[in-house]
């Protein structure tokens, strides 16, 4: 093909862009400057101040707005003949369906979280339209093509698991500072001011209260008339004092681990602080939300200083005051977000002050804001090479070069004097259960287990479905869709409510059940086998699913945790169900061993032999990600069904 025709292939394709954040705005400039015509984004963020650093498409003045709007009007700056259309939602809506895919020559990911890419990669699969993935960390990055039917899809490979720990971790025994800003964050800031009527272990009541007929006071909950002052030393005294003491009256907990010890405020602060801070509500008046800071009202300004036990606790009540004084409106509804200073400072002093009673080292703000935001920091050059790599690869795909495709590394340190490590892309995986329909093996307890915690642990949360139509031969066990009567939504209502064995049409060791989604126009085989006891420390869900990608382990993580610009990925996540939240530039690193797609082709265009690539990737490059997921179809009334989404 001349360069005329691979001109006119550029300008004649119709691209869809996934993700106008870091590396969609380096994607989206490289794509104009290259000679695309007509490009698409969708993106459902709104710009951010802390953005601005690497998103250059954006400015000060854009904050609050559409990054895809924004973007778009930005490029057509100084490419104003062009065709841009951008779309501020979420590309899980129904409105991007299989018939919308179509549509496009090639799909372009740059997003910031694996249940996005999941469900772009299985419409991509349902509409056979190529996918070019991509992901940066650090100095690290990526590029991979993936072609149906010729190339492993997205989901062929494994994925880490998100970090998790048990509940009696976070709340009773915490070894390490990731299990208190976990306490911190997602238990006490949330009990605090979120959402009251959430359930959580800190609220314990004493033996006596808890067994007597009276109505038992919440805690947490601000009495009429109280000072603030005062409730937020109650507080204090309950979760750091009280709680500790009563978590030592369980002598067998504490015969192999570090005895922590409970500490009250007027061991730590006298009344001199709260004299010295009864004025502060005069100030406050001219700053009001995320920007309002307790450091800057106690004269602390370094977030890279470690602070003292005084310090923390300073913080803390001073914390909580503003959220009540100036923030009181947003009480019932606030949610932590890393950018809203005064919630950092929150749960810094509170997790600091949980680890000096627990014996484990204190850490600076800085640092525990880039663990409760599991940050690690983007380096806007590394997103601009990757994206430089997205469109070679794209014009590869229109151009059908089949044999030219590569998975690329962006590495940090050169490996064979090569900081780009380009890698062969491979054969579908035959025990893929995404792009192979291979049946999946899930081992839970049908005579416990609510049908409710299959549609939530496995369906939603592993597989990754927005709309599961769930199915046991031709009776139709669970569906969800806006053109369901009223009598079917309560019948399914009802059935989320009941052990797997007492569904009408019963569901024990030996069903297969088909679950589908039908906007993805997915489907999977899911093989029960019941079993009586899970572990509860390795096996908190209580259920197991086993054929599907299995994600990599806790420990292999732990192993090389470092990344490569000397910063440190903590994937902390509450105890039950832990949800990694990325930063917009935390993406996945592929390794391990992979299947090459010509068993003749050996080597890499440098001659390096893919093993050798592959194994001193796999020990340089971190896997960020989420988890994994499942699915499959039957036949019964599948075609019907199909249809109310389309």
């Amino acid at each position: 093909m001349d360069s005329q025709q691979k001109l006119s292939v550029v300008k004649g394709a119709k691209v869809l862009m996934v993700g106008a954040g870091g590396i969609g705005c380096e994607l989206l400039k490289t794509l104009a400057l290259s000679g695309f015509q007509d490009i698409h984004i969708i993106d459902m963020d709104t710009i951010e101040v802390s953005n601005l650093n690497r998103q250059f498409l954006f400015r000060q003045s854009h904050v609050g707005q559409s990054k895809a709007k924004v973007a778009r009007d930005a490029v057509l700056k100084f490419r104003p003949h062009i065709s841009i259309t951008p779309y501020h939602a979420n590309v899980k809506d129904p409105d991007f369906n299989v018939d919308f895919f179509k549509q496009f020559n090639v799909v372009l990911n740059g997003l910031d979280n694996l249940d996005a890419r999941r469900h772009v990669n299985r419409l991509c699969l349902a509409a056979d339209v190529p996918l070019v993935e991509s992901g940066t960390t650090g100095f690290l990055g990526q590029v991979t093509v993936h072609v149906k039917g010729r190339t492993e899809c997205y989901e062929c490979q494994q994925k880490p698991a998100p970090k998790t720990y048990p509940v009696c971790t976070i709340t009773s025994t915490p070894s390490k500072f990731v299990h208190c800003i976990v306490w911190a964050k997602d238990l006490l800031f949330t009990k605090l001011f979120g959402d009251k009527n959430q359930e959580n272990d800190l609220n314990v009541r004493s033996t006596g209260a808890a067994s007597s007929s009276e109505p038992v006071e919440d805690v947490f909950e601000r009495r009429k008339d109280e000072d603030i002052e005062h409730y937020g030393r109650r507080i204090y005294d309950h979760v750091f004092g009280y709680n500790i003491e009563l978590a030592l009256s369980n002598e067998e907990t504490w015969k192999k681990r570090n005895i922590p010890k409970p500490i009250y405020s007027r061991h730590v602060l006298t009344d001199e602080f709260t004299q010295q801070n009864g004025d502060v509500d005069k100030n406050l008046a001219t700053d009001v939300g995320p920007s309002v800071s307790a450091m800057a009202f106690l004269g602390m300004n370094n977030p890279q200083d470690i602070w003292s036990l005084m310090e923390n606790s300073r913080i803390f009540l001073e914390a909580l005051k503003l959220f009540f004084t100036i923030r009181g409106k947003e009480i019932g509804n606030l949610s932590f977000d890393k950018d809203d200073q005064l919630a950092v400072e929150f749960v810094t002093a509170a997790a600091n002050i949980r680890a000096v009673s627990f014996g484990i080292p204190l850490h600076s703000l800085f640092e525990a804001k880039g663990i409760a935001g599991n940050i690690v920091h983007a380096v806007a050059t590394t997103n601009a090479i990757i994206a430089g790599l997205i469109v070679i690869e794209a014009i590869k795909v229109l151009q059908n070069d089949t044999n030219s495709y590569r998975m690329t590394y962006c590495l940090e340190h050169p490996s064979r004097k090569m900081l780009l490590m380009p890698v062969e892309p491979f054969e579908p995986i035959k025990s893929c259960y995404v792009c192979s329909e291979t049946p999946l093996l899930l081992e839970i307890n049908t005579q416990r287990s609510k049908l409710r915690d299959f549609v939530e642990k496995i369906v939603k949360a592993k597989i990754g479905m927005s709309f599961p139509l769930i199915m046991h031969g031709s009776a139709l066990l669970y569906e969800v869709g806006d053109d369901l009567d009223e009598d079917m939504v309560a019948n399914y209502a009802a059935n989320l409510e009941k052990v797997l064995s007492e569904l009408p049409s019963p569901v024990t060791g030996g069903t297969m059940l088909t679950v589908e989604d039908l906007q993805q126009e997915f489907s999977c085989n899911i093989n029960i086998k019941h079993r009586e006891e899970f572990d509860e420390e390795k096996e908190p869900e209580g259920m197991l699913l086993l054929g599907w990608t299995q994600p990599f382990s806790a420990a292999e993580k732990d192993n090389n945790r470092s990344i490569g610009n000397g910063a440190s990925v903590s994937n902390a996540s509450s105890s039950t169900t832990a949800e990694a939240a990325t930063d917009d530039e935390i993406e996945i690193i592929h390794s391990g061993k992979k299947r090459k797609l010509s068993e003749d082709s050996k080597k890499t265009d440098s001659g390096i032999s893919k093993v050798d690539d592959e194994t001193k990737i796999s020990k340089q490059l971190e896997i960020l990600d989420d988890e994994d997921d499942l699915v499959m179809l039957n036949e019964g009334g599948t075609d019907k069904k199909k249809k109310r989404l389309l």
